[in-house]
C-alpha cells in the first residue's frame, strides 16, 4: 500500500482526491492537511467518516504521517513551498495546482535530485486533455495557424491555465514563431486579441458553469479544424491522479506531464 497525503483536502478538488484515494484498493490515506482544518476528511469528501482529521501544518503532518507520497491541490501562491517542504522530508510530490514558475520548476528539480525524492507536476489530470494536445501536436504540423481558447470556473485563480501554456508549448517547438493575423491589426481594448506564446494567441475565458474546457482551433486555406475537450465534472481528473500517486515512486527527479506515464 502507497501511504499518501492530500494537502488541500478542504477543497473541491481535495475532497475529490481525498475519496479517489480512499478508493483506490492500492493507495492508503494516511493523512489530510488544509488552512481550513478540523474536520473529518471522509465526512468532508462525501464518504463515511474515516477518523483522519484534517491538520493544519503540512510539515507536521507530513513527519507524523509517515507518508509516502504528498498530493498537492492548494494555490498557485503556496504550492511552491508545499513542494520544497514535502522534498525536504523525503515525501514524493504529486502536484495538481497550477501556476508554478518555470524557474521554480527548476528549483523543485533540483532539490528532487538532492533528496532522491521524485516530483511530479500535470498541468491536467485528464487523459482526454492529454490526448487533446497529443492531437494537437499532429496537427500542428499540417496547419501551423492556432489559437488556443481555455474556459474554466470563475473560482480559478490564475489565467491562463496550465494547460493552455502546456498545450502552446508543446506547439511551439513543432511550428515556425509567427504573428497571426493582420501585420497592421490594432486592439481596440487591451488583451482583446488575448496573450501569446511564440505568437499563439491563448484566451481565457471565467464564468459560471464551466469546470475545465479548451478549443485548439487550427486555421488553413478554406478551412478550420478545432479539437476540444471538456471536463464536466471534476471525477475526469481521478484516474490521472491515482495513476501518478502509483507512479511517482518509480521515477527519479521532477516529471512533468501526465502523458509520461500512459502506456
Amino acid at each position: 500500500m502507497i501511504k499518501v497525503l492530500v494537502n488541500g483536502a478542504c477543497g473541491r478538488m481535495g475532497r475529490a482526491v481525498v475519496k479517489a484515494v480512499s478508493d483506490a484498493n492500492d493507495l492508503e490515506l494516511v493523512a489530510a492537511v488544509d488552512v481550513n482544518g478540523g474536520a473529518d476528511s471522509g465526512e468532508l469528501a462525501g464518504i463515511d467518516k474515516n477518523g483522519i482529521v484534517v491538520g493544519d501544518d503540512l510539515a507536521s503532518s507530513l513527519r507524523e504521517s509517515n507518508a509516502q507520497v504528498m498530493i498537492d491541490f492548494t494555490r498557485p501562491d503556496v504550492v511552491f513551498d508545499n513542494v520544497c517542504t514535502a522534498l525536504e522530508n523525503h515525501v514524493a510530490a504529486v502536484v495538481g495546482t497550477t501556476g508554478l514558475s518555470d524557474d521554480q520548476k527548476l528549483k523543485i528539480a533540483e532539490l528532487s535530485a538532492k533528496n532522491d525524492t521524485s516530483a511530479f507536476i500535470a498541468p491536467n489530470f485528464a487523459i482526454g486533455a492529454v490526448l487533446l494536445m497529443q492531437m494537437s501536436k499532429m496537427a500542428a504540423k499540417y496547419m501551423p495557424d492556432v489559437e488556443i481558447i481555455e474556459m474554466h470556473h470563475d473560482r480559478k485563480l490564475d489565467a491562463p491555465s496550465g494547460t493552455a501554456i502546456q498545450t502552446a508549448e508543446l506547439l511551439r517547438g513543432i511550428r515556425e514563431p509567427h504573428k497571426q493575423g493582420n501585420p497592421d491589426e490594432k486592439e481596440k481594448l487591451d488583451g482583446a486579441r488575448g496573450g501569446s506564446v511564440d505568437g499563439i494567441p491563448i484566451h481565457s475565458v471565467r464564468l459560471q458553469g464551466f469546470v475545465a474546457s479548451q478549443a485548439v482551433i487550427f486555421g488553413g486555406l478554406g478551412q478550420t479544424l478545432t479539437i476540444r475537450h471538456d471536463s464536466t465534472d471534476r471525477t475526469s481528473f481521478m484516474p490521472g491522479v491515482v495513476l501518478a500517486a502509483r507512479r511517482v515512486l518509480g521515477t527519479k527527479g521532477l516529471t512533468v506531464g501526465l502523458e509520461n506515464f500512459l502506456d
